[in-house]
């Protein structure tokens, strides 16, 4: 699947609030579109969002007129803090800006540094991919030979632009001849278990289960589970787990019923800046996706709406991070911290 491209000097988007019903590209010619099709999911996932963000430069260094070095570093700048604002929790997303106006700073004149935003989004594009493929050919190894695994919310390569994250974890074990199940929970209120998880799992082949969100708990309760693995938006230093909301709760009924849970994201995910999770910014969302369902009012006029797009779960609940660069587990302060320094020294 192509989910995000750069073409002709534009951006190419697989459309996913038109999944599963229809497969439309679109394509965008300005930063402003690129963060209004951010803010309206038409690309969502956090290590997707940074290739968006990333390509989001290049468009705007494309567009700009400007003839000097200074100016033109000026004009990414403006940008950078429109497409920030879009989707404050993923760190992917302002990642990647900062890696793509540091290859336009170091460059020596206005032409080259047009040139190096572009290269240096199609390499994180790139990276992307293979970060997926690696942490995914490490998760395989967590899951189980055979039985069933829970879901939460898409991670695949919708989510990612490449191969998936925790779903791409469950390709890579299938694809080893293990035979697994997959329960995807419908992840309300935007649906992307319903309308993108299993639209996915079914392309793959994989045998899935489409389930509501509060049927999880039974289904742990009752032994039916073998493992929950899910994405991530932020992790913290200290382990904590930023994703979509629902996620801690999760977290709590496995540990609860001795189920191990899993975290896969790649190791842009990682904020070391942050302590713990409670300094992770949680992205609040319109009231309309709640209270409505399919362009149809569902809940009475008046009603107050809180819509955290997000939750945090605590790093006790985590049984392991799956990244590229390894498998994290407790003390999770000291597990990824090193998986950073080996990467500064394999620099």
């Amino acid at each position: 699947m192509e989910i995000i491209a750069w073409h002709d000097g534009k951006v190419r988007l697989l459309d996913q609030t038109r999944l599963p019903e229809e497969e439309v590209h679109i394509e965008i010619a300005d930063v402003d579109g690129l963060a209004a099709a951010i803010c309206e999911m038409r690309i969502r996932g956090a290590p997707a969002l940074g290739v968006a963000a990333a390509y989001g430069l290049a468009l705007a260094a494309a567009a700009s007129s400007a003839a000097a070095r200074d100016d033109l570093l000026a004009h990414l700048s403006r940008a950078a803090g429109t497409l920030a604002a879009t989707r404050p929790t993923a760190v992917n997303l302002p990642w990647a800006l900062r890696r793509v106006l540091a290859a336009a700073e170091t460059a020596p004149n206005v032409e080259a540094a047009r040139h190096a935003v572009l290269a240096e989004a199609r390499d994180i594009h790139q990276e992307s991919l293979e970060a997926d493929r690696r942490l995914s050919e490490l998760g395989a190894e967590l899951m189980p030979e055979a039985g069933a695994v829970l879901t939460h919310c898409n991670t695949g390569a919708l989510a990612t632009a490449g191969y998936g994250t925790a779903l791409g974890v469950l390709r890579a074990a299938h694809g080893r001849g293990k035979k697994i199940r997959v329960y995807a929970t419908e992840t309300r209120p935007l649906l992307q278990g319903a309308r993108l998880t299993a639209w996915e799992l079914l392309r793959e082949g994989i045998p899935a289960t489409l389930i509501v969100d509060g049927a999880a708990g039974s289904l742990l309760r009752r032994g039916l589970v073998a493992c929950v693995i899910v994405g991530a938006d932020r992790i913290a230093a200290n382990g904590d787990v930023a994703n979509k909301v629902g996620t801690y709760g999760l977290a709590v009924l496995a540990h609860e019923n001795g189920v191990p849970f899993y975290v896969a994201a790649p190791s842009t995910t990682v904020d070391l800046s942050l302590a713990d999770g409670d300094d992770i910014p949680i992205e609040e969302r319109a009231a309309g996706e709640v209270t409505s369902f399919a362009g149809r009012r569902i809940a009475p006029e008046g009603v107050e709406v809180a819509n955290p797009a997000f939750d945090v779960t605590p790093h006790r609940y985590v049984t392991a991070i799956i990244t590229e660069r390894g498998i994290a587990r407790e003390p999770y302060t000291e597990s990824l911290a090193a998986f950073a320094r080996a990467a500064e020294v394999s620099r």
